[in-house]
């Protein structure tokens, strides 16, 4: 055999090894892709939800006599910007989920001063469609915060394959980028401080 030859043979194994490890990167990508696709759509899923939850339970605070209409309205003018707002799973910018975020915001500070509320209605307070409504609403909080920690988990993952050499290589050539996670709302390192 000739050094030709030999050479030859040398820079096709290299090839067809650099095109085995493209395969199996891109494949690897495409299944972590999907998987923080799916679990974005979880966590739609449960704002939906809580979406849902809510004209339940406007409706029955609507009940309680003299109860605060402009607190109700908030409520609703929340909901129906939070629910306008949506993200197409494969094109999550920082921008889109900080509007995203900003919109469940909204709905999470409207529900909590209906709450809050409340507590002025002991009639309403001891009503059991008003107290299961409001024991899903904290199911589905707790469910809506376990997706997005989910999320945030299959980001990371998926985050750490695309910049890990050699998939970064593979990734810039199929169009694989570096996704954003849910991030804490502006103020949440502070404490609330309670006042009795």
């Amino acid at each position: 055999m000739n050094s030709k030859n030999l050479i030859l043979i040398i820079v096709l194994g290299v090839l067809v090894l650099f095109g085995f490890r493209a395969c199996s990167g891109y494949n690897s990508m495409v299944g972590l892709d999907e998987n923080v696709k799916n679990k974005w759509a979880n966590v739609q899923s449960d704002y939906q939800r809580r979406a849902d939850l809510i004209p339940n339970l406007v409706n029955t605070v609507k009940g309680a006599a003299n109860f605060e209409q402009e607190t109700l309205t908030q409520v609703i003018e929340a909901r129906s910007k939070a629910t306008s707002v949506q993200i197409d799973p494969t094109n999550i910018t920082p921008e889109k989920l900080a509007e995203y975020q900003q919109a469940q915001a909204g709905v999470t500070s409207a529900l909590g001063r209906l709450l809050a509320v409340v507590e002025n209605y002991p009639d309403l307070k001891a009503n059991q469609n008003f107290r299961d409504l409001q024991a899903q609403l904290e199911g589905t909080e707790n469910r809506i915060k376990v997706s997005r920690n989910d999320f945030n988990a299959a980001v990371q993952e998926y985050n750490s394959s695309v910049r890990r050499f050699p998939n970064n290589i593979f990734a810039g050539m199929f169009g694989f980028s570096v996704k954003e996670g849910f991030k804490a709302e502006a103020g949440s390192e502070k404490a609330p401080s309670v006042n009795f």
